[in-house]
């Protein structure tokens, strides 16, 4: 009974991870990335100056108000988002007008804007970790839950299906063909299980309001509007504010900002927002950071915009049920975590993507095995797998590396640039995978390493001819995020060379028909044989 039940674990273990691992690989590579969204945006605009966080709450919001009134003034709302940590580098400004058209705009130091070029940058990344591209968004969020629970199933058949699991991590058996591939994914998974389980979990609290809507519908009736009450009141969104039609100067920030300093301490504003500026109904709404730990909320308090009297204050936690989806979407996204957790979360979310790689090879270098033994060729089943891991594991690489060459090559003043340079990203993805369907496996994997290879060596370079914000102008100025994003790409360059190397060095793969043809000469002389 109970081989017989990890058996049924292991079968649902390999076509759970085969039929969506594709996918998985994407939302993984791309989730991965996320983790460095913020250093991705900034290394994407190099005309912004480095990071401005050491600029205080009162001037950042002093600079903001000027150039705000100065700009529009007619704006229905203003947004003023303080440069406080790594997670808002620039005193950054957003407007909403009469149309309910939104712009935005970057200050340096002095107040003076910064044009900077269009881009997607690490946020476009990020976004397609959860919502795609290309596609509406209803499917898109049912298709990634979906793709969740299948993770989430496959990580709990495989803890069950290898009884020996933790064991076998301590076991590497090289050069052995389907045994390395599976002690390699045997080592990925254990060494990072808590972490894909922490990820995966919280992935679907992220996604429970669109999975279980009838929960909603049970409290709050059917409908629009009792889905916009729900999230109202769940997501705590400010009210809309109408304006009175009479004009009335706004009250001075400054103090406003002292009073949320001494109830949080100095520094710890994150965002304001004014709603009607210079209508007598002007609502002045004052954010603080985020929570030191995971719990994913933030302090807020209300004013008025004429006399600057306090109308309400937003406690930084709510209910015991909010705070538990909190903890687990601040786990997630890991915006609490300093530069050593941050580090430990890349490195998990790297494993991560490599044991999805190795899963979806192994079952490959299993099937073509047991084909070899028998002298047969490749199933149709077995060659397309072949192929699309090819076109992914190592062609969805190279489409990121064209996503930020093409940040430095389309001009800065091209219009929909930003879309521009994902459209270069998934053509350059396309092109693998069309090249993988017109090569052999073995082929397809040395010649994209070897594409990989030059694509992510090329960044740097494009970089270097096409800014002066180059490799050893970051270091010598100490800009840190600049250079870490040179050597990184440098690394992923020398590693995708490093196996185009090793992989040159194999014997090359003898098509299907060479090796029955081979097969059947040794059993002849074999049976010749007295």
């Amino acid at each position: 009974m109970k081989d017989g039940f990890r058996q049924s674990m292991a079968w649902l273990h390999t076509w759970t991870g085969l039929v969506l691992g594709w996918l998985l690989y994407f939302i993984f590579v791309t989730g991965t990335l996320g983790y460095l969204d913020t250093e991705i945006d900034r290394w994407m605009q190099p005309e912004l100056p480095p990071a401005a966080d050491n600029m205080t709450p009162t001037r950042a919001v002093t600079l903001g108000h000027d150039w705000l009134q100065a700009n529009v003034p007619s704006a229905k709302e203003w947004n003023i988002l303080v440069p406080a940590d790594r997670n808002i580098p620039q005193l950054r400004l957003y407007w909403r007008d009469t149309d309910n058209e939104r712009d935005s705009v970057n200050l340096d130091a002095a107040g003076e804007p910064v044009a900077a070029r269009d881009t997607g940058g690490g946020q476009r990344l990020y976004r397609m970790h959860w919502q795609l591209h290309y596609l509406p968004g209803w499917f898109t969020g049912w298709l990634i839950s979906i793709a969740t629970f299948v993770m989430f199933v496959a990580m709990v058949t495989g803890v069950i299906t290898h009884k020996k699991i933790f064991k076998d991590f301590f076991t590497f058996r090289p050069y052995k063909g389907q045994r390395s591939w599976l002690d390699a994914h045997n080592a990925l998974s254990v060494l990072s299980l808590p972490f894909q389980l922490m990820i995966t979990y919280s992935g679907l609290v992220f996604m429970m309001f669109l999975c279980m809507p009838l929960l909603i519908s049970a409290f709050y009736g059917g409908g629009e509007a009792a889905e916009e009450s729900f999230f109202d009141e769940v997501f705590l969104e400010e009210p809309e504010v109408t304006p009175s039609g009479e004009p009335a100067a706004l009250v001075d920030l400054a103090p406003l900002i002292a009073q949320a300093e001494a109830r949080w301490g100095a520094g710890r504003i994150s965002h304001v927002g004014i709603k009607q500026p210079g209508d007598a109904n002007a609502r002045i709404h004052v954010n603080g950071l985020y929570s030191a730990g995971p719990l994913r909320t933030s302090p807020g308090m209300t004013f008025d915009g004429v006399t600057g009297e306090l109308l309400h204050e937003r406690a930084p936690s709510g209910t015991v049920a909010r705070n538990t989806r909190d903890v687990f979407l601040g786990l997630h996204e890991g915006m609490f975590a300093g530069p050593v957790l941050r580090f430990f979360y890349l490195l998990s979310s790297v494993m991560g993507t490599a044991m999805i790689a190795t899963g979806l090879i192994l079952w490959t270098v299993k099937r073509r095995q047991k084909l070899d033994s028998k002298g047969e060729g490749a199933a149709l089943g077995v060659a397309l797998v072949e192929r699309l891991n090819v076109g992914t594991v190592v062609g969805l690489n190279i489409a990121v590396a064209v996503y930020f060459l093409a940040n430095r090559l389309i001009p800065a003043d091209f219009e929909g640039r930003a879309d521009w340079e994902v459209h270069a990203m998934f053509l350059a993805w396309a092109a693998m995978l069309i090249h993988a369907g017109l090569r052999s496996p073995a082929q397809g994997w040395r010649e994209q390493c070897v594409i990989a290879a030059v694509a992510f060596c090329a960044v740097p370079v494009v970089n270097a001819l096409t800014t002066e914000r180059h490799l050893a102008h970051s270091l010598a100025t100490g800009d840190w995020v600049f250079a870490g994003f040179d050597l990184a790409i440098i690394a992923a360059g020398l590693t995708a060379a490093a196996v185009a190397l090793y992989l040159r060095g194999k014997p090359a793969e003898q098509p299907a028909g060479k090796r029955r043809a081979a097969n059947r000469r040794r059993d002849a002389s074999v049976s010749a044989r007295p």
